[in-house]
Formats: C-alpha cells, structure tokens, sequence
C-alpha cells in the first residue's frame, strides 16, 4: 500500500483566492465590533476547505477527503465511473452507493484512471 497519492486532484486554485479576498473583505466588519469577529471563520473554513478536499489516487485505491475526514475505496470495490450531466464524476461502487468524486470532471477524467493504471473501456452503443 503506497503512502503518497500518484495523482491530487483538487478543486480550481480561484476558490482559494477568493477565500483570502472574502477574509480580507470581512476584517473591516470583524474589527468593528469584537462580536462580529466570528464572520472570519466563514472564509477561513472555505479556505481551507478549497485546500484539503479533493480525491486522491492511488495504484490500489482512491481516497476522497472533505472538509472534515475522508472516504478510501479500493478499485476493486469500483464498479465504474460515471461523468454526470454537469460533468462531475462520481464513482459508482459494487455495493449499489454512490461516491461523488471532489474535484474529478470529465476533462480530469483520462489522468485520473491513467494514474490508477486502470483501463479505459467504453460500453457498447445500442443499435
């Protein structure tokens, strides 16, 4: 079992700017007041939340993190992975659940199952 990820994927690097736009905005408001201080916290959880969440891969398993803990699946409980209609993938796992993969898109799609060393295969087209 291989500790470091092969591939991060991880949200658009603009959340984390607009995070630290959105605290720089909120610290005239917080310093106002000392009991409008806790609106900093809302920047700050985005903040960090842009930072740890996404999916990691891995040779044996993919790790989705969130902003509080993570979810790890072997490939092999995977049964496939399907792109939705707003191009987010979700994995679809041989138990019947559905796991939203952070982070993943269609056009991500290729580096992520190309990092596991999983094959690509398309189902057939109905006539």
């Amino acid at each position: 079992m291989s500790r470091k990820p092969v591939l991060r994927v991880r949200r658009s690097g603009a959340l984390l700017v607009a995070s630290v736009i959105a605290l720089v905005g909120t610290l005239p408001i917080a310093g106002a007041r000392w009991a409008l201080s806790p609106i900093l916290l809302i920047p700050l959880a985005v903040f960090v939340w842009a930072l740890r969440a996404g999916t990691d891969v891995y040779p044996d398993r993919l790790r989705v993190r969130a902003l509080f803990g993570s979810t790890t699946v072997s490939w092999d409980e995977v049964a496939e992975l399907a792109p939705d209609e707003q191009g987010r993938v979700s994995a679809l796992l041989v138990t019947g659940n559905v796991l939203r993969l952070s982070g993943v898109t269609t056009a991500n799609l290729p580096a992520v199952l190309a990092a596991a060393g999983q094959e690509v295969s398309n189902p057939p087209t109905p006539d």
